[in-house]
């Protein structure tokens, strides 16, 4: 009836229960580790002995000292020792603190319906379970984390925690590990080597620079002046393209100097940081400024397309963004992603776009580059809307799904400064919080836009179904019903078929869920449908026919059902769609089952999974496998359904409301289970239900 997406779609369930294809033994989703990594094997040895041994510990150092490398590092070489896997959450882009419990859920794999607290949820999702989490970059969290992580480690005693901050979290079970810069001293120091090989990644030319003794000692003088800071040999090193050694060695001296008297106040680590960012700055090209600074609102990655949309205007037209920030990304300023999926995205390190904000603010354009980005990410959701519903369905979810933090970031600013927009943006977004995984989340953001943007209006109307349908998969059938209910009227005041349509699936959702079928036919049945109009092949029409579909199928109508779910089925085959279309398989698979074709349910239901394995929906792998369970065990397989019932129940986990407290969805698992034990026997079951529920999920 309902789904959601996970974050890794490569990671979904095979339709015979296998774990599909993965590239990694263990589960984890660890980025790529940057090429420039040097040294550190003493910190290193360090940490590896402290991960066995410790639950927390907390890397500290300045930015651009080298955290984040470093943990990647050692917890990639840890993978294998932890039997639930290496999950690294990415805390950078994350403004408001409420969304720290949600960004640690889906890291893990923990997408929840439920309505109880989140975080009670993540803690009882981890109680059992051996994993190391790594919580990068908290030091703008640091009070927020201090508590989750207590709560965390209190419930779960096989988690391991390794925190990256600027500063500690200031918990008694803390291990602060400080991360020193690179050793400066003498011709083969780790700071010479990471600088000698940014250099020729630079330019071939370099080569002559370390040919030369005399040459190669006034590069490790520049390397001492920098203190060994990583991220400041890289920019110094980006630096060689176009500058001799001899000239840079004159300018930095006479940069820093005066740049640290200017900073007395602060530690000199921190001085030499900022200073050597500020005199990248200065090297650079006054386009090249003026794009710093205005690309200094992204949080996290972005594409190109947002850079133009975002960053262009005065000085800056449109079509010279892409060569001034491959000029930028030249100069280590800002880095270039390739991800599968997503193609070429652009990010700038914390340190840096901290520098470009403070810039940004001296120029006075603060206020209109943000607004710019917030209405470029809304404009995006209202697309994503529009072609969610066709071909492009799989490529707007991993888009969207990619933008998740500029998404947050502009409905964050745009419920201060223009709640309508704001009111707009959620509710073009109820396929990413109802169908992809992000209930809790959607659910805070639609009721704040809601409290604060006009009560009227088509967008109103939209944002209260859109907050309706998170309410379904909490389980809150009661208030879903009351805004179906209200939906229905404010779409009977629009004149607008459509929001007619989409309010009946609402209300008769809530009432079938909880057992209500004939209501729920009354509601969303052909006659229904044809007496509010409006287009077949629209998301409302659509979802009123699963509705009914299923409807059929608990009242026991399972030719009708049938007739239904094939008709929903061509329907979405001929706009090209896939997530309706799975769950119209199911629905032929649980009419097929109910006149007892256990081959043919069968085959529908791995049509099903087939299509939740490309779209990664947590519920539907849940859902189809309890329903393949069935069929298997009306076939006379008891043990591959057993483990079919086991690998679910892992599945049902991460959703965190198995069988969503449907009566007639926990009556199909327990049909299956009934079936097994009574061909296999309680104590064969035991063991191949425990096999399978041992299969990964992530």
């Amino acid at each position: 009836m309902f789904g959601e997406y996970s974050f890794n779609d490569n990671q979904a369930e095979s339709a015979d229960g296998d774990p599909g294809p993965d590239p990694c033994p263990v589960p984890g989703n660890l980025p790529p580790e940057p090429a420039s990594f040097v040294g550190r094997e003493r910190e290193l040895q360090l940490l590896e002995g402290l991960l066995r041994e410790r639950r927390l510990i907390t890397l500290t150092g300045v930015g651009g000292v080298g955290k984040s490398r470093l943990a990647l590092r050692a917890v990639a070489a840890a993978r294998q020792a932890r039997p639930d896997g290496v999950w690294w959450a990415e805390l950078s882009p994350l403004r408001d603190p409420s969304l720290l419990t949600a960004t640690v859920a889906h890291t893990v794999g923990l997408a929840d319906h439920s309505p109880r607290p989140l975080d009670e949820e993540l803690c009882a999702w981890m109680a059992d379970k051996e994993l190391l989490l790594v919580l990068d970059t908290c030091e703008h969290l640091v009070a927020d984390c201090r508590h989750l992580v207590g709560e965390l480690l209190q419930s779960a005693p096989g988690l391991t925690i390794l925190v990256t901050s600027r500063e500690p979290l200031d918990m008694p079970t803390e291990e602060v590990l400080e991360v020193r810069p690179l050793p400066c001293e003498g011709p083969d120091s780790d700071a010479l080597t990471l600088f000698r090989a940014r250099a020729l990644a630079a330019t071939p030319r370099a080569a002559a620079v370390f040919a030369d003794p005399g040459r190669t000692a006034l590069a490790a003088e520049v390397c001492r002046r920098l203190d060994g800071i990583p991220l400041a040999l890289e920019l110094a090193g980006a630096r060689l393209r176009l500058w001799t050694l001899e000239h840079m060695a004159e300018r930095i001296g006479e940069r820093l100097e005066v740049l640290s008297d200017a900073r007395a106040a602060l530690p000199r680590r921190h001085q030499t940081m900022r200073t050597t960012i500020g005199w990248s700055h200065e090297l650079c090209e006054p386009l090249e400024r003026l794009l710093w600074a205005r690309l200094s609102v992204f949080t996290g990655d972005f594409d190109i397309a947002a850079a133009r949309a975002v960053c262009s205007g005065g000085p800056l037209p449109a079509a010279r963004v892409e060569r001034v920030l491959a000029g930028l990304a030249a100069k280590s300023v800002v880095l270039r992603i390739e991800e599968r999926g997503t193609g070429t995205r652009y990010r700038m390190l914390d340190t840096i776009r901290e520098y470009g904000q403070d810039w940004l603010g001296e120029l006075g354009e603060v206020e209109i580059v943000t607004d710019r980005h917030a209405h470029w990410y809304a404009a995006l959701s209202q697309a994503a809307e529009r072609g969610w519903m066709g071909p492009g369905q799989v490529d707007w979810y991993r888009r969207i799904t990619a933008e998740h933090a500029q998404l947050r970031t502009a409905l964050e600013h745009l419920i201060a400064a223009d709640p309508t927009a704001a009111l707009e943006m959620a509710g073009a977004l109820w396929f990413y919080w109802f169908a992809c995984g992000h209930v809790h989340e959607g659910r805070g953001f639609l009721e704040r836009a809601l409290r604060s943007a006009p009560r009227t209006g088509a967008a109103y109307n939209q944002a209260l179904w859109a907050l309706g349908l998170t309410l379904l998969l909490q389980g809150d059938m009661d208030a879903a019903r009351r805004l179906g209910d209200e939906c229905t009227r404010d779409a009977a005041r629009l004149a607008d078929p459509e929001r007619e349509l989409r309010a009946a699936y609402l209300a008769a959702a809530s009432v079938l869920m909880p057992g209500d079928p004939v209501r729920a036919l009354r509601l969303a049945g052909p006659r229904a449908r044809a007496g509010h109009g409006g287009r077949t092949s629209g998301t409302g029409w659509l979802l009123c026919k699963l509705a009914t579909s299923y409807s059929l199928c608990d009242l026991r109508r399972f030719d009708e059902a049938t007739e239904e779910a094939q008709s929903l089925r061509e329907a979405c085959a001929e706009l090209g769609e896939r997530w309706l279309r799975a769950y119209a398989d199911y629905i032929l698979a649980v009419a097929a089952l109910g006149l007892g074709d256990h081959g043919e349910a069968a085959r529908h239901v791995r049509a099903m999974l087939s299509g939740k394995r490309l779209l990664g929906d947590r519920f539907g792998i849940a859902l189809g496998l309890d329903l393949l369970a069935a069929a298997v065990a009306g076939l006379g397989d008891g043990e591959l359904a057993a483990r079919l019932l086991g690998t679910a129940h892992a599945w049902w986990r991460t959703v965190g409301r198995p069988q969503m407290g449907s009566p007639s969805l926990r009556a199909l698992r327990d049909q299956g289970e009934r079936q097994a034990r009574a061909a296999i026997g309680d104590a064969a079951y035991e063991a191949a239900f425990l096999g399978g529920a041992a299969a990964p999920t992530g």
